[in-house]
């Protein structure tokens, strides 16, 4: 298997026994992307919209060390804590993913690592 690991140093290190994404063929999958300062490696923002904001700044980061960008996504799946904040985060989202909108799924789920809001994780092929 043609198997190759993605780090980018302009996003937090990943903090336990995973890769920033990992890129097998022309596809890249990324691990789920937290809204972590890249610098303090602690939460960035207070509310969904923020924590959105940081974290496609963190994914589109991730996907530039692998010589790609947002519009090479196809798809992606958003964890949610509440999905009453569902529009907060689909104004972002849609900010950032302006055409050829990729396939997506979004879950709630309990909790999230460090006690963020929301999280995404997304594939993309070159």
């Amino acid at each position: 298997m043609d198997r190759k690991i993605i780090v980018s140093e302009a996003v937090p290190k990943a903090v336990g026994p995973y890769s920033q994404a990992v890129q097998v063929g022309n596809t890249i999958y990324t691990s789920g992307v937290l809204p972590l300062d890249t610098v303090t490696g602690q939460v960035a923002g207070g509310n969904v919209k923020m924590q959105t904001e940081k974290i496609i700044e963190n994914l589109e980061n991730t996907l530039k060390a692998a010589g790609l960008g947002l519009d090479n996504v196809v798809k992606t799946t958003v964890f949610m804590v509440n999905l009453a904040d569902f529009a907060d985060m689909n104004e972002v989202y849609g900010k950032a993913f302006k055409s050829s909108y990729p396939a997506r799924s979004t879950v709630q789920v309990t909790a999230l690592p460090k006690g963020v809001m929301v999280e995404i994780e997304a594939i993309a092929v070159k």
